[in-house]
């Protein structure tokens, strides 16, 4: 029976090249980071002649080799404009940030809108008032606060917890300030001279007398002083009859027994480092 040489029916690999090796078609061989394969039988030819060898695989471009960029605990890996580069670890309380070129990344100190100190005062005390269409100070809830420079700001925080024993009628809040040792006074930013001078919309009392109602807001304030920043709040009854409680249910009770416990107020000062 004739014999019929089908030749190599896979790829042969034979490591890598050797000058002195003969090799069939269809070899294949490593070389400088490259891999080829034999395509007509040859010895002593070496791999960059396209008559014998075509290339199979072509060798990339080395990397950089990290572990030596990266020397020390805490480094950040980072591409500039030539390659990969290390950026050493800040040191405590400083942010990664972009250089003022916005071309690489650096470690700094973030000097705006970080909270500097704060301070919150809460009441859980009673307060009540049958007087209609003026306003009514509650000094339990003054809070001060003494800014670290004329440019920060101060968020003010409010949540006042109030109700009218007649069903439905109206009360609202407002926020007054004074720094040092002046007189507390109406702000832009803190109040609204569209709605009697109010900081909040009026809210309105719940049907049932186990309810209460919330003036809750938020405010920015830009004292620019170091003295120390007092604010007040008043409320008021616009519905012309009923009283007001605050940290109490339209009876003015706690309502500790019912459904509904009577709630509390809170003021909270932020200052923000501009």
């Amino acid at each position: 029976m004739a014999t019929i040489n089908l030749g190599a029916i896979k790829f042969n690999w034979k490591g890598a090249y050797n000058n002195s090796t003969a090799y069939a078609v269809d070899d294949v061989v490593s070389s400088g980071g490259s891999s080829y394969v034999c395509i007509l039988a040859s010895t002593g030819n070496a791999v960059s002649n396209g008559t014998y060898w075509s290339v199979m695989a072509q060798a990339g471009t080395n990397g950089t080799d990290v572990g030596t960029t990266l020397t020390t605990q805490g480094d950040i890996l980072y591409r500039d404009g030539s390659g990969l580069q290390r950026l050493p670890k800040g040191t405590a309380g400083q942010v990664l940030k972009m250089n003022s070129g916005a071309t690489a990344p650096e470690y700094g100190t973030v000097s705006s809108g970080v909270p500097n100190s704060s301070v919150v005062n809460t009441s859980q005390g009673f307060f009540s008032s049958s007087t209609h269409s003026q306003w009514l100070d509650v000094t339990a809830l003054d809070t001060s606060l003494t800014p670290s420079a004329t440019s920060s700001k101060i968020l003010v925080l409010v949540s006042i917890d109030g109700a009218i024993d007649t069903h439905h009628y109206l009360w609202n809040i407002r926020v007054q300030r004074k720094i040092g040792s002046g007189s507390f006074g109406n702000v832009t930013g803190l109040y609204s001279p569209n709605d009697n001078d109010g900081s909040h919309r009026s809210v309105r009392a719940e049907y049932d007398d186990n309810g209460s109602s919330t003036c809750a807001s938020f405010y920015m304030d830009s004292p620019n002083t170091t003295s120390a920043v007092t604010y007040r709040i008043a409320v008021y009854n616009g519905s012309g009859g009923g009283t007001l409680y605050l940290n109490r249910n339209g009876s003015g009770s706690d309502n500790s027994s019912k459904w509904q416990i009577g709630a509390f107020s809170k003021i909270s000062l932020i200052e923000l480092k501009a």
